[in-house]
């Protein structure tokens, strides 16, 4: 594995969602951990709530590594009322990740597969 091979994987904490099970969500996560596992990548998870300070968390995180990609998650990019904050995460990786390439996973399942997209080109 090579330091260019480095993948950061932004999400919303599924556990900090009031109202629901969070289990399936974190199981899928798991999922997506493994594969990256199996693909000899190194993977680092940012997932924030978006109710407490979340920009600072994904620029803590951002700031850790160098990344070849930053992977934004659906629970981001799809829930409407997160809109801003999806914004504002882009705008951060222009920020503290310029080099990185931006990836959207459709699944927690996949986002090795989204990465892959744009590593070992």
């Amino acid at each position: 594995m090579t330091a260019a091979e480095r993948v950061l994987v932004i999400g919303v904490d599924p556990a900090r969602i009031p109202g629901w099970d969070p289990a399936p969500v974190l199981a899928a996560i798991d999922r997506g951990r493994a594969r990256f596992v199996e693909l000899g990548i190194d993977a680092d998870f940012c997932l924030v709530d978006p109710e407490d300070r979340p920009e600072a968390a994904v620029a803590d995180a951002l700031r850790r590594h160098d990344y070849a990609c930053v992977v934004i998650g659906g629970g981001i990019r799809g829930h409407e009322p997160l809109l801003g904050l999806f914004e504002r995460v882009v705008n951060l990786v222009r920020e503290h990740a310029p080099g990185a390439a931006v990836a959207f996973n459709r699944t927690p399942d996949d986002t090795a597969d989204a990465a892959l997209r744009w590593l070992r080109r």
